[in-house]
């Protein structure tokens, strides 16, 4: 190994120490199809079981909230996070998550942190039937300070082509049905941040939250599609919007067809204590906060008025917990 590479920064003996370590955790989160996974210069995946399928790709990252779990001490999360803003855009598209690749950049490897990152990724992957088929761990001290972390993942999914959703099947009188967040999840950091310090909050006190704020912060972002996948299968569902950065009025219009529009009661769900907490502390106000946080919806399904019933008890019988949240109507935008 060069030594020179060595005091410029980067260390390849950590890397190449850490490497069957991540393989391990690619074979605990595999499918079937896969036919080489992490190791290799690209994984194989061999795609069965469709007649006419679409692949939906997607690509995301946690953003600012790495630098929380990091105050924190606690990064076993944060790979559900990246998963799950990943796998939940695309099954806006009716897709079911197929496999999953990450990206980790760093100032400086540190292999306990990276492994514990990955494992996280891999956990999430089984627990929702996604292969973790490859990666990359980038130690660049010029770019990252030291300490420093980004986390980044790519995924793909696949729908049968005649069950691909879009913007344009959504009509006026479809009912909304929203599905609760398990609170900040990904979204919004920068501001989360910027109020625990200027608004004197403790990461380690309970604010009557039930746990540390640090740690209630951290729940990671819901993963949707074993909830909502049986659901979709039905035909019932026009659009799903998943609630992520621009809150409520910038994602759900993103399933409405031009000349539609959602109208939203705010009394149909509640708003996480955490998230209260926040608005309190900084005096902001529900409008405002609605554009960076969810609210309390993670997800929101266009659903033909005669299919809503069997829509939520497929979501109920799943382990989801759907309420009727709204409506589309004739017009533009949303109505809160």
């Amino acid at each position: 190994m060069s030594e020179a590479y060595r005091r410029a920064g980067v260390d390849l003996r950590a890397k190449e120490a850490l490497l069957d370590h991540l393989k391990a955790i690619g074979r605990s989160a595999s499918r079937p199809e896969v036919l080489a996974g992490i190791g290799g210069f690209g994984g194989l995946f061999r795609l069965q079981g469709y007649k006419d399928p679409v692949l939906v790709a997607g690509a995301d990252g946690v953003g600012t909230k790495l630098m929380l779990a990091q105050e924190v001490g606690d990064l076993s999360g944060v790979g559900q996070d990246v998963l799950a803003m990943v796998a939940n855009d695309v099954l806006c598209q009716g897709a079911e998550m197929l496999f999953f690749l990450d990206y980790i950049g760093v100032g400086r490897l540190v292999p306990a942190e990276v492994a514990a990152v990955v494992a996280g990724v891999g956990r999430a992957c089984a627990s929702i039937g996604c292969a973790l088929l490859g990666g990359e761990t980038a130690e660049l001290p010029d770019l990252f300070p030291t300490g420093g972390l980004d986390l980044v993942g790519f995924g793909v999914g696949a729908v049968e082509r005649d069950q691909a959703l879009g913007h344009d099947a959504a009509r006026p009188g479809d009912v909304l049905v929203g599905l609760p967040s398990d609170g900040v999840h990904s979204n919004g950091f920068s501001l989360v941040r910027q109020i625990v310090r200027e608004g004197g909050l403790d990461l380690g006190s309970s604010y009557d939250l039930g746990a540390p704020l640090g740690e209630v912060l951290l729940r990671p972002t819901h993963l949707y599609g074993p909830e909502v996948l049986p659901a979709l299968r039905t035909g019932g569902v026009h659009g799903v919007s998943h609630i992520t950065g621009g809150g409520i009025p910038g994602n759900v219009p993103r399933m409405l067809p031009r000349g539609t529009m959602a109208r939203l009661d705010r009394t149909a769900w509640q708003v996480p204590p955490e998230i209260e907490l926040l608005l309190r502390t900084a005096d902001l106000g529900r409008a405002e906060a609605s554009e960076v946080f969810n609210m309390g919806l993670g997800l929101v399904l266009a659903v033909a008025p005669q299919a809503v019933q069997d829509v939520m008890d497929r979501i109920g019988a799943a382990g989801g917990r759907p309420r009727v949240v709204g409506e589309v109507a004739e017009g533009e935008g949303v109505a809160l």
